[in-house]
């Protein structure tokens, strides 16, 4: 359990993710669980919610689409971040075939996922989707960590034409994977809640919410009568979506 405590970390490598942001391993570790985040603190910037990408060494995913995560994106090798927690209910793997779905930075929730899965020796089908080839985000990490990746871009520069759920459809009516998880834009998570909920499989989402305090005091990550920090950010998908269970069809930050 986290102490609520800021540890200071120090960069030790940078790796760029295309345009959209970079990967940042730190200098520890953190024992955390697939999906859950910490606030990671820059003096003077801000305070913002991050998924562990990896737990060891520590490892955050950053979109660069503000000034917290500007300032984070222009941190180098031996620069210091702080770092709270880990808080929120994360993911737990489900059976021995998992499909994960992504969409930008929320992929950085499933590369832990992927890395646990298969170290359970688990079948990974990881999905990565984005607008074009230079917004994908973490294949290479997914690869590392023993998964088949799938690429989908809207303009079909790079893999599968079209958004990432489209993309998983043939798994899906195959009725490959014992579970689906997803991460990613709200339409997209929508849209698999529906096409998971017309099949009957079970899927888990995590949801992205301006985040305060990340322990529920602040109320500013309400999802109804939810906290996203506190009661999630992983929720099953029929719990958030509940038109997701029934007759199919639709389509598809942490900052």
């Amino acid at each position: 359990m986290s102490s609520g405590l800021h540890t200071a970390y120090r960069v030790v490598r940078r790796v760029g993710e295309g345009t959209a942001g970079v990967s940042l391993v730190l200098d520890g570790s953190l024992a955390a669980e697939p999906g859950q985040f910490v606030m990671a603190w820059l003096p003077g910037v801000e305070e913002r919610p991050l998924a562990v990408m990896d737990d060891d060494p520590l490892s955050l995913t950053v979109c660069d689409v503000g000034p917290f995560t500007c300032a984070m994106c222009a941190l180098r090798p031996g620069d210091r971040v702080w770092v709270r927690g880990p808080f929120g209910h994360g993911f737990r793997p489900e059976g021995r075939r998992h499909l994960l779905v992504g969409g930008g930075s929320g992929t950085a929730s499933l590369a832990l996922l992927a890395k646990v899965a298969r170290a359970h020796e688990g079948e990974v089908v990881a999905a990565v989707g984005a607008r074009t080839a230079e917004g994908l985000m973490l294949a290479w990490r997914l690869r590392e960590a023993g998964a088949r990746v799938v690429l989908a871009t809207d303009d079909g520069s790079a893999g599968v034409p079209g958004t990432v759920v489209g993309a998983v459809a043939p798994y899906l009516a195959e009725g490959w994977p014992d579970a689906v998880y997803g991460c990613g834009p709200e339409p997209m998570l929508a849209a698999l809640a529906e096409r998971t909920g017309a099949l009957g499989l079970p899927c888990w989402v995590s949801l992205e919410r301006v985040m305060r305090c990340g322990i529920g005091v602040c109320g500013s990550c309400h999802c109804g009568e939810r906290l996203v920090c506190a009661d999630g950010p992983v929720f099953r998908a029929e719990d958030v979506f509940p038109c997701g269970r029934g007759d199919g069809g639709g389509e598809e930050g942490h900052d």
